[in-house]
This record gives C-alpha cells, structure tokens and sequence, in this order.
C-alpha cells in the first residue's frame, strides 16, 4: 500500500507540475475545492498551513475586509524584499491591512501583519487557495475496491508500473528499466 500511495502521489504532482496552474488539476476523489479559511490575529504575520493537509501549490490568498468582501493579495518572496534592500523584518512592519503574502517552507508570511483596527476581519479572515497531493488509498479501499484514482480512467494502470518500477528499484531487480520505460510511455500519454 505504501508504494502504491507513493506512485500515485508522484503521479499527481507530476499532472499538477505540467498543467502548471493553467487548469489546475484536483483528484477527483475529494468533495470539496482545496481552500484554507483561517482566522488570524491580529500583529501576526506568519500562518502555518501544513498541519491542515499538503498543498503542493498556492495558487492566491484572499484577505477580508469588514464589509464582507474578499481582497486577493499578491505573492511576494524573500528575494524580492532582499533586492529592495529592506530587511524583511522591516518590510511593511507596520501592522496593517495585508497587501502581499510571501510562502515559506509551510507557511505563509502577511506583509504587513493584520491589524483589526484597519478593517480587517480577522475571524476566518484569511483565504489560501491551493493545489494539494492524491486522496491516497486507505487499506480499507484497497480490500474492497471501493475507491479508484482520481485523474481519467485509461492511465489507472500507471499506479501498479510506477509502484512496480518503485519496488524493481529498491530491491535491485533487473526488469526495473523495463518498467521505467513502461511508466515514462503512460506518464506521457496521461499528461
């Protein structure tokens, strides 16, 4: 099971790298878009999101205001502020209505802080859209068949090459290049 979950999960990140945001790609096995809504406090600036699940990709953050409406805020990196040669932890101190939101290794940075005095809402206030990894199988699933991948039909095959080549690896086996050649054919179909 666990190189099963592994195949697939590669599979996905690999579907979710080549459309590149452009159609952003969800497994269909999940109920609901992936979207965080967080509540945030106020002088915080730093939000950590993978506690919640995976996302592999954000693809926007959305601040509310006190009237009820969604502001998106741009992305901004480390980089960016270094090369305006601002320290970063002076960067936009002032605590405020956040305008850029900077992704670090699992969280997210607001620049600058919330600051609930500035129309900001700060209950559930705070809206990251993201692309995340497979609904991976349960042992459960496996044993009764109850659940399928969830990109097209036609490549579910793909799971069982890349968890054999996965396997053929790791122990050294000889047909391992064979079924390397096997996944590479269907990866390409696929995407």
């Amino acid at each position: 099971l666990y190189r099963v979950n592994q195949a697939y999960e590669q599979i996905v990140a690999k579907i979710i790298k080549e459309t590149g945001g452009s159609w952003p790609f969800g497994d269909s096995n999940y109920t609901a878009f992936p979207t965080y809504t967080l509540t945030m406090t106020n002088s915080e600036p730093f939000y950590q999101i993978d506690s919640l699940t995976t996302p592999l990709v954000i693809m926007g953050v959305e601040i509310l205001d006190d009237d009820g409406n969604w502001h998106p805020i741009k992305p901004i990196t480390f980089q960016e502020i270094r090369e305006m040669g601002i320290a970063q932890s002076e960067y936009l101190e002032t605590d405020g209505f956040p305008l850029y939101y900077e992704k670090r290794e699992n969280a997210i940075v607001l620049y600058p802080a919330p600051d609930n005095g500035v129309t900001v809402t700060l209950s559930s206030g705070l809206r990251i859209f993201f692309l995340r990894t497979a609904d991976t199988f349960t042992s459960a699933q496996v044993t009764t068949g109850t659940k399928e991948p969830g990109f097209p039909s036609p490549w579910h095959d793909i799971i069982a090459y890349e968890a054999a080549h996965l396997f053929a690896v790791a122990k050294g086996l000889e047909n391992r290049d064979r079924l390397k050649l096997e996944v590479d054919k269907k990866e390409k179909e696929l995407l």
